[in-house]
């Protein structure tokens, strides 16, 4: 079933071609991403799809009652007071408020019967129970919190909480990971690879991309390209169409050399088969001087020498009233070094660069920082540009030019190339540069500043795949100390060589590896505490070893738990108590749909089911407790 088609769509702003003459469509349970550099119109193409904006060419049709649900890059939240209050805002809860009301009010009207209709179609009856779960999910448990106070990244999460729980036919959403911790990201994985759901995205997550999508459309020179898998398929795909095009611009190459040729011998009247042929020639002429642009960043930058005394860390204590966000941490590093920094959000993992950048102080303990070290420090609130200054402007006046190894250089406007500000962009106004562009600019100043110690705060939120693959080839060969606080796994996997996981209440965990190891670590860890909890409840729990030693050895099955008889039967009797409530379930949703219902029947049938699912949700947690530990048998 198609519910989206984009039909030859062109947008240009000014002299600015964003794309040209795109077309696709959407179907019931695609799962496609949208890739491109910062600035070609990913936003403005998902804009266009939406409503919001309107194309310069071409047409967006959509099957009738098609609902979208649209995650943008900033949601208003002016008009709203709670958090209950904006997510209740919606056509969903609309229906479910309206019937609520009815329920007390008028149980008898014919307006009483159309709403419980209503919540039959849009499967109503358990909303607020799902909206509960999902805000939870996000970092929401508070339902009365007031939405005026919250920061830049909540705001985004309860905005993603909101198009999520309206249950659209149609998610379209743009860098929907932005904000989120790796728990939230991949809880928002599993969700979004529901079999029936369909999603039209933009996000730089290869993870997501590899694990979920089962379409890839690409804007490149404004031009539509489509491929018909995931990220690794793309990959190997785009590299054939570049090889495919090299072949073709050298052929034009050698034909036009022979036409110039030609042309040079023709005396100055010609016939008209002649001027049939110097015509033909422009277009050859321009398939020949077509540029591919398949360049990748690759740069020995010569980096200030470290000194033996790098950063020192010596029993640092920090908290904020009573939330500890380092607690006697200690640590000496060393050189070359590159530290990821993983956990969730509030733990203290910007506290911890504060306080390296000397704008927090530690209620305790020492930081010492070596004489030789350079810090080149990447934030999240971005650079501040003045009004009419320059792409150009803004990088000369940090340095004309880097030393790079065995005595070369690269000068700034080289380095703007490398970074994807092409010639043309290099005078344009940096007012003028999308938000992706702004932030590869300073991420491009930081570099230009020569540091032999990087700090990396979500260097990867807002900036494009290709950006971020010419910055993990810079890293790569940087000669000096990293760390990066990111929630991109496929980014920490590829420039870190271990983890400082921030577990919350002062503790850090220092765990060599990358990404994956700490993952492994942590589901462990996340096992010994579902077993502490239960033996504090007085449950019998067979415990097994589970420190660092031992997690990845029990993962592996080489360290099996015991499970007792008793644990494998009520493993059963779970199983079966679970197909019963399920079985339940069902029944009670198809006598809510008999018209010849009275309004209480029906409202005892919706508590019963409210209170079927509760039950059904605490038996299967319990199953999979239990199932967990069975795995390592």
């Amino acid at each position: 079933m198609n519910y989206i088609s984009i039909e030859n769509v062109s947008k240009s702003y000014g002299i600015k071609v964003l794309f040209e003459e795109v077309t696709f469509g959407i179907d019931k349970g695609d799962k496609i991403a949208l890739v491109a550099k910062n600035g070609t119109g990913k936003s403005t193409l998902l804009k266009i799809i939406t409503g919001i904006e309107t194309p310069d060419t071409g047409q967006v049709i959509m099957r009738n009652d098609t609902t979208i649900g649209f995650l943008d890059q900033a949601d208003s939240f002016e008009k709203y007071e709670t958090i209950k209050e904006y997510i209740f805002d919606s056509p969903k809860f609309q229906i479910v408020q309206e019937y609520e009301e009815l329920a007390r009010t008028a149980p008898e009207s014919n307006k009483f019967q159309e709403a419980m209709e209503e919540m039959n179609r849009i499967g109503g009856w358990d909303a607020e129970q799902q909206a509960q779960k999902i805000l939870s999910v996000l970092g929401h448990q508070d339902f009365e919190r007031s939405v005026k106070k919250m920061s830049g990244g909540e705001h985004k999460r309860l905005a993603l909480a909101k198009v999520l729980l309206n249950e659209p036919d149609v998610l379209i959403l743009d860098e929907p990971t932005n904000h989120l911790d790796l728990d939230m990201i991949e809880w928002l994985e599993e969700y979004l690879s529901q079999k029936n759901l369909t999603l039209f995205m933009v996000t730089h997550d290869r993870y997501f991309l590899e694990s979920i999508c089962s379409d890839i459309i690409e804007l490149d020179g404004g031009a539509c390209y489509k491929y018909k898998g995931n990220y690794s398929y793309y990959l190997e795909k785009r590299a054939e169409r570049f090889a495919n095009d090299q072949v073709t611009i050298d052929k034009a190459k050698n034909l036009m050399k022979k036409e110039l040729e030609w042309l040079r011998r023709q005396p100055k009247a010609r016939g008209t088969k002649q001027k049939a042929r110097i015509d033909a020639f422009d277009a050859v002429k321009e398939a020949a001087t077509k540029k591919i642009d398949n360049s990748t960043l690759e740069l020995k930058v010569l980096s200030t020498r470290l000194g033996t005394k790098i950063l020192e860390f010596h029993n640092v204590s920090r908290s904020f009233g009573d939330n500890k966000m380092l607690e006697k941490f200690s640590y000496n590093f060393k050189r070359n070094e590159k530290i990821g920094i993983v956990g969730k959000n509030g733990v203290g993992k910007t506290t911890f660069i504060n306080m390296i950048m000397n704008e927090l102080s530690p209620d305790s303990g020492k930081i010492v920082i070596g004489e030789t070290v350079k810090f080149g420090y990447y934030n999240q609130k971005g650079m501040s540009f003045k009004p009419g200054k320059k792409v150009i402007e803004v990088v000369k006046d940090i340095a004309e030019s880097i030393p790079l190894e065995k005595g070369k250089s690269i000068t700034a406007l080289q380095l703007l190339e490398k970074f994807f500000f092409p010639k043309n962009m290099h005078y344009q106004h940096v007012e003028l540069l999308s938000g992706g562009e702004k932030k590869r600019l300073y991420l491009l100043t930081i570099l230009l500043e020569n540091p032999n110690f990087l700090i990396l705060d979500e260097p990867t939120n807002d900036l494009d795949i290709y950006t971020i693959q010419a910055l993990e080839n810079f890293l790569d060969l940087f000669q000096g100390c990293l760390i990066v606080i990111s929630h991109d796994r496929y980014f920490i996997d590829k420039v870190c060589d271990h983890i400082f996981y921030f577990k919350g209440e002062g503790q850090i965990k220092d765990i060599l590896g990358n990404y994956t190891k700490y993952r492994e670590l942590l589901l462990a860890d996340n096992e010994q505490q579902r077993i502490d909890k239960r033996e504090e409840k007085g449950e019998k729990s067979e415990k097994y070893d589970l420190s660092e030693s031992k997690a990845i050895e029990n993962k592996k099955n080489k360290t099996k738990p015991v499970i007792s008889n008793n644990k494998r039967k009520e493993f059963m009797r779970l199983e079966d108590q679970i197909a019963k409530l399920e079985e339940k379930k069902k029944e009670i949703t198809g006598k809510m749909y008999d018209p010849t219902l009275s309004p209480k029947s029906l409202q005892e049938l919706a508590d019963e089911l409210k209170t079927t699912g509760e039950v059904l949700e605490e038996k299967t947690m319990a199953w999979m407790e239990i199932a967990e530990l069975m795995e390592g048998e």
